[in-house]
């Protein structure tokens, strides 16, 4: 980008500070067009001559001539002070926003765990198992029955390869959502959790090669739907197992128009928690498919479940997850209005245009990385970036393991 002198700055000029440090300047974004003169007088009391500008990003251009003010009293020295005291307060808000991504991670971690460990168990020790699974889905249940809103954050995995805990969670979580959304009562939503933990159980007893294969033969199309009967097969011994529970296990493959499997239902024949598994089931297999080269963007997701495949699902039910997880779920990559390129890390259901964004700044490490709250600014998202078309290092910056999973709590 070309310089321009400080002297020669006007309003509406897009600036770039991205070769100081995010620290070493006062203002919230090292890239921004100025609004008013304030802004002009702090970066000549930062001693600046020159600065970088962007003339396809500003709406004025620089003056031809500096502009000589009228000497007055210098308040700048109070006015820079201040604005490096809210910067500071801000970088105090964003290493707390970061912790609680981190608690957030590390809970996930914690609950699939759990979870690896219910199903491990759940042929030699059924009854405890399922006893362990309760206790769990009523933990995270609890925290959101009476919740005002709910904080749906984006999980960084340690691994690429989660296996069935790892999906069972992830469809749980978001099987909660769309129950917490509909207003399911609180016994429906433990319901729903534990019958999103088993719903793939009976995949155990399938060939990891037949659930691998995306072009199986007809035979092994068989065998892989036939997951659904082992996993009826592996909860029977369970003498307290709620009947929504086993049907949704029976019938998260059902479709709305009659297409599914294993009994073709349709409408509202399928019952109605095994409909929310199965919004849940089929957006986190696209989010996460084995070979995760065919992964789908959170973004793609929903837009292909609502465009192209509505009609396998409960049209209210599948409004109802797109309303909860928003037009940019936590995992999208995102454009922001100044320019900016970044990821999708939080919505909260009360705001979801305006979620927390983590900002690419190759200035910054990662583990640093700018976290803004677009509720607390006026930036915007302009569109949705698909991450194939963006230089690999800003997608390794932004999500270097390419999963998405995700961790919900209700707020007040």
């Amino acid at each position: 980008m070309p310089s321009v002198p400080v002297d020669r700055l006007q309003p509406g000029v897009f600036i770039s500070l991205s070769s100081l440090g995010w620290l070493d300047h006062p203002f919230l974004l090292s890239r921004f067009r100025l609004s008013g003169p304030d802004q002009i007088r702090i970066l000549r009391e930062m001693g600046l001559k020159t600065v970088e500008w962007d003339p396809a990003r500003s709406t004025a251009q620089p003056l031809s001539e500096p502009v000589v003010a009228a000497p007055e009293v210098d308040f700048g020295g109070n006015a820079l002070q201040s604005m490096l005291d809210l910067k500071r307060q801000r970088t105090e808000t964003v290493r707390v926003q970061r912790e609680s991504l981190a608690r957030c991670e590390r809970l996930f971690e914690k609950e699939t765990t759990g979870v690896s460990d219910i199903l491990r168990d759940l042929g030699s020790r059924p009854a405890e198992s399922h006893g362990k699974a309760k206790v769990m889905v009523s933990r995270l249940v609890g925290g959101l029955v009476n919740a005002d809103s709910v904080a749906v954050h984006l999980v960084n995995m340690k691994t690429k390869e989660p296996g069935l805990a790892h999906h069972a969670m992830s469809v749980m979580v978001l099987s909660l959502l769309i129950g917490k959304t509909l207003g399911a009562s609180e016994d429906e939503m433990k319901h729903l959790g534990i019958g999103a933990l088993f719903h793939d159980i009976g995949k155990i007893e399938v060939p990891a090669r037949v659930l691998r294969n995306a072009q199986r033969t007809p035979s092994e199309e068989l065998f892989y739907q036939a997951h659904v009967g082992y996993g009826i097969k592996g909860v029977a011994s369970i003498p307290t197992i709620e009947v929504p529970v086993k049907n949704i296990i029976a019938c998260h493959h059902e479709r709305w128009d009659g297409q599914g499997f294993p009994n073709k239902l349709s409408g509202t024949n399928i019952p109605k928690l095994a409909r929310m598994v199965a919004i849940a089931n089929r957006y986190e297999n696209l989010c996460n498919p084995f070979d995760l080269k065919t992964a789908r963007t959170p973004a793609e997701a929903v837009a292909l479940m609502f465009k192209k495949e509505a009609g396998a699902y409960d049209p209210e039910m599948l409004h109802a997850f797109v309303k909860a997880l928003g037009v940019y779920p936590p995992g999208s990559f995102v454009l922001l209005s100044d320019g900016s390129t970044g990821l999708v890390v939080e919505t909260n259901s009360k705001e979801l245009l305006r979620p927390l964004v983590m900002l690419h700044d190759s200035s910054v490490p990662r583990n640093e990385a700018l976290l803004v709250d677009l509720r607390e600014t006026d930036l915007s998202i302009q569109t949705a970036l698909n991450p194939a078309k963006l230089p690999l290092d800003v997608v390794e910056y932004l999500a270097p393991r390419g999963r998405v999973d995700y961790y919900i709590e209700g707020s007040k």
